[in-house]
């Protein structure tokens, strides 16, 4: 290959320069995205057992927290 075709790059070769160059920058790249996978997941998670849980939560059932009318 000549460094005509090779001029851009690959997108690898390109998020290499971007992110991995410094640790710095790795190392907060490594963390925002752990951050922010939990965060998904976390949300995603509790999407799915409210679903399957529907009618049967504490907020779902409408006698329980109310006072007895006198």
């Amino acid at each position: 290959m000549n460094s005509t075709t090779r001029r851009n790059g690959g997108v690898l070769e390109g998020l290499y320069r971007v992110l991995m160059r410094r640790t710095s920058v790795y190392a907060t790249f490594v963390i925002a995205g752990a951050f922010i996978g939990e965060r998904a997941v976390d949300y995603g998670i509790h999407k799915l057992w409210e679903y399957n849980n529907v009618g049967k939560r504490y907020e779902d059932i409408p006698v329980l927290g109310q006072r007895p009318t006198e």
